[in-house]
């Protein structure tokens, strides 16, 4: 729970500097953001969480 809340604030933010910097319009942010919305309510949603939780947890155990 706590890896998809940090990555929902870090893409939000993202997505934030990204409108105030021209790149992307409002309208199409909105549309993103409604795709993602109804696409972790699908089925795809669970196995794309325990995806990102597997990638979390290798990077995770990478030490330099």
């Amino acid at each position: 729970m706590a890896i998809s809340l940090s990555v929902v604030v870090l893409l939000a933010i993202v997505l934030v500097v990204m409108i105030r910097g021209g790149s992307v319009k409002a309208g199409p942010a909105i549309i993103a953001a409604l795709f993602g919305f109804f696409l972790a309510s699908s089925g795809v949603g669970p196995t794309l969480t325990k995806v990102l939780n597997e990638i979390a947890a290798s990077i995770s155990k990478i030490s330099f």
